[in-house]
């Protein structure tokens, strides 16, 4: 069953209810893994895909680059660029940080040849430069829009204040607007958006695609003690910060959940982030097909408001 599709804002772009996080590709995925991947999710029907110029820069030996590469080598060889909504970032990777327009046109060519494709679906602003006028930026990504390299535009770590001025500034003087919001939201980390940035997604009709969608992992339920830490040591030193009263409060209003639906804590988590206003398609990345197909089963998931009040009440802070 093809997912239903949602709008990204204002644009044209209608994407399903899950984004497939590239952060993974090269990294704890290598290079076979991330083209099943890839496959496994165009073939459910599925078409987000998000990354970012540095990715994965962190990875020892690494200098950032390689997943728009390996996602550019998956497309040259399955040849379904078609069913992908290619979405990137700039503005974090030291070999183009900020927004200044010479350093966006010179780091979209990057992403352009990396991915080998013409043309970037959702090029989004990784964190804000407060040292560029917001005119100036969305005048850059204008020219790019212009040239057919970039499609629609979004921002990523943008406080309220600054994307509502962004907004602002982009309607004042007749330029593309972020049509996408990319925050940290997830059952747990609920204060930062749900304050100030949701109500004005709402009003602005802005689009939200939430990263860390499960907390980094915490959220599969996987990890319930500091023993369980071992389970991964690409994960163990972000998942410790969750292991408190809250954090199992969290998982044990999930599992309650899961246990009614016949799903899974990490199902039920996603699920919930797709049943909250404005939100168009929670990322999450996957390090097996088995774990992809389980976290796509979200989309299929249907829970009701007592099951949400459930959760909130669980997640409350």
């Amino acid at each position: 069953m093809r997912p239903d599709r949602r709008p990204l804002g204002r644009s044209s772009l209608r994407v399903a209810p899950f984004a497939l996080g590239g952060n993974v590709f090269g990294w704890s995925a290598d290079e076979a893994t991330t083209f099943a991947l890839l496959d496994a999710f165009v073939d459910s029907g599925f078409d987000l895909v998000d990354t970012a110029d540095s990715y994965s820069y962190w990875v020892p030996g690494h200098q950032g680059g390689e997943s728009e590469t390996l996602l550019g080598r998956w497309f040259a060889r399955s040849g379904k660029r078609a069913k992908v909504i290619v979405a990137t970032k700039l503005g974090k990777w030291e070999r183009h940080r900020g927004l200044a327009p010479d350093t966006i046109q010179a780091a979209v060519e990057g992403s352009l040849r990396r991915l080998q494709t013409d043309v970037i679906d959702l090029y989004q602003a990784h964190e804000d430069d407060a040292s560029t006028p917001l005119a100036d930026t969305l005048g850059a990504f204008a020219r790019l829009i212009e040239q057919g390299k970039v499609r629609a535009i979004g921002a990523s770590n943008y406080s309220a204040a600054r994307l509502g001025e962004a907004l602002d500034v982009a309607e004042r003087h007749g330029l593309p607007r972020f049509e996408t919001l990319q925050p940290e939201y997830n059952l747990y980390a609920r204060a930062g958006f749900e304050a100030a940035l949701q109500p004005l997604a709402r009003e602005r009709d802005v689009a939200v695609i939430p990263y860390y969608g499960l907390a980094s992992g915490f959220l599969t339920g996987k990890y319930r003690s500091e023993a369980d830490l071992g389970k991964s040591a690409a994960r163990a030193g972000a998942i410790g910060k969750y292991l408190n009263p809250r954090g199992l409060r969290i998982l044990q209003a999930q599992d309650d959940v899961a246990s009614d639906l016949r799903a899974t804590p990490a199902q039920v988590a996603l699920a919930w982030l797709m049943a909250q206003p404005t939100v168009a398609a929670p990322i999450a990345s996957a390090t097996s097909v088995a774990q992809l197909h389980e976290l796509l089963a979200a989309a299929r998931l249907s829970l009701g408001a007592a099951q949400l009040a459930q959760l909130d009440e669980g997640s409350a802070e």
